[in-house]
């Protein structure tokens, strides 16, 4: 493991009821303080005092902010809920309907402060347990998309795998850039956009 890896693995895995509440309330107060002062400003100092523990508690846990960063954005996506693919409607004619659950739950995955967001996108390092994370997300929900476009009568594409990562891919990385900088385009008029092209693309129409 390279060193700069070492230097993103969280000290200490929690093995008590208490020491597993500090550790929350560490990253509850960095997630409040990275939106509150940006990330340069958001010292481990300013972490720990809103976390009410101790800087030598807080260095218990992790190194350095960054590793705190890069913990936060771990969570940001195992935490991210889906609706299950075996439960879309499979009918003819209901594939918009369709797109646009799995539209929605991208944008209600990201509906968190967008200051934060913004941060965890630009300035998280890229760890070891985040690529790990990241693959395991793509693969397992890859696989549920792909199972859905197979079983659904209206989609007509050539590649049903390369489908299925070009649409995760679509959805997850302009629902990022949107909902870190709500400012631009309205999310209703956002999602309307994305659901007709990928309906689009996956249906055949032009």
């Amino acid at each position: 493991m390279p060193s700069a890896d070492r230097r993103l693995q969280p000290r200490r895995t929690p093995r008590q009821v208490r020491a597993e509440l500090t550790r929350e309330r560490v990253l509850t107060a960095a997630a409040h303080v990275f939106a509150e002062y940006g990330y340069a400003a958001g010292t481990t100092n300013r972490i720990a005092e809103r976390a009410r523990v101790s800087i030598g508690s807080l260095y218990q846990y992790f190194p350095n902010k960054d590793a705190i960063l890069a913990e936060l954005l771990v969570r940001h996506i195992d935490r991210g809920t889906w609706t299950r693919t075996d439960r879309l409607d499979l009918s003819p004619g209901s594939l918009e309907a369709a797109v646009r659950i799995l539209v929605r739950d991208a944008i209600d995955n990201h509906r968190d402060d967008p200051q934060l967001l913004r941060i965890m996108i630009e300035q998280a390092p890229v760890s070891r347990e985040l690529l790990d994370t990241m693959d395991r997300h793509s693969r397992t929900r890859g696989g549920e998309v792909r199972d859905f476009l197979a079983r659904h009568p209206d989609v007509r594409v050539r590649d049903l795998d390369t489908a299925a990562e070009l649409i995760l891919f679509t959805v997850e990385t302009n629902t990022h850039k949107l909902m870190a900088d709500p400012r631009g385009v309205p999310v209703e008029t956002f999602e309307s956009e994305l659901v007709d092209m990928v309906t689009r693309y996956l249906s055949g129409s032009p």
